[in-house]
């Protein structure tokens, strides 16, 4: 397994509890808090309300690192090539077998036609 694929299954998890944790929250002041009823049960409605703005802030700081980190598994390394996904091999057409020979031309004959010309007066 390449360390992108890692990556991939790390961001993708990622993305997923960060996607949880938002639906969770409302942005009227409900959500998750507001069905916890009074202030006795875990803490109040004000640390529910902080632990989900932190956790959206950690999962999100780690999504960032774990994309910049993923982005950097792309190396330039010419015996991975699993990794890459622009294949940077050129093309070249092949030599031709038959030498070329000029194209001799002979100019076309030179028609003239005859010009009548008015009598003077």
């Amino acid at each position: 397994m390449s360390t992108f694929s890692i990556f991939l299954v790390l961001i993708t998890v990622v993305c997923f509890l960060l996607i949880i944790v938002i639906m969770v929250q409302n942005p009227k002041g409900g959500g998750l808090s507001s069905t916890l009823g009074g202030s006795q049960m875990m803490g109040g409605v004000q640390k529910t309300t902080d632990f989900l703005d932190k956790s959206t802030w950690t999962l999100a700081s780690i999504l960032i690192v774990l994309i910049l980190m993923s982005s950097l598994s792309f190396t330039d390394n010419t015996t991975d090539t699993d990794s890459k996904l622009i294949d940077d091999t050129k093309t070249t057409a092949p030599a031709s077998t038959t030498p070329a020979t000029p194209v001799q031309t002979t100019p076309a004959p030179v028609q003239t036609v005859p010009v009548e010309t008015a009598p003077a007066q």
